[in-house]
């Protein structure tokens, strides 16, 4: 059986877990709202759509980043 190459023993958050949880959670909540948002808008072209996704999803994930972390960071002790 060969030795592991590596182990860790994370000290405070748990970055991978913040990474993944964000982009989840953003998936599940963010998609729905970047959609409910474009009902409305004059998307003509994909360049416009995609464009408009960057602009509101954008924020969206920034969001939820600060947010699990803030929950990763209050959870830890």
């Amino acid at each position: 059986m060969p030795e592991p190459v590596e182990t860790t023993t994370p000290e405070g958050v748990d970055y991978g877990w913040v990474m993944q949880t964000t982009f989840v959670v953003t998936i599940l909540v963010g998609a729905p709202i970047v959609a409910v948002l474009s009902i409305n808008a004059d998307l003509p072209s994909w360049g416009a759509r995609a464009e408009f996704a960057i602009r509101v999803g954008a924020p969206i994930w920034f969001l939820t980043a600060i947010a699990v972390f803030t929950y990763a960071k209050r959870k830890q002790t």
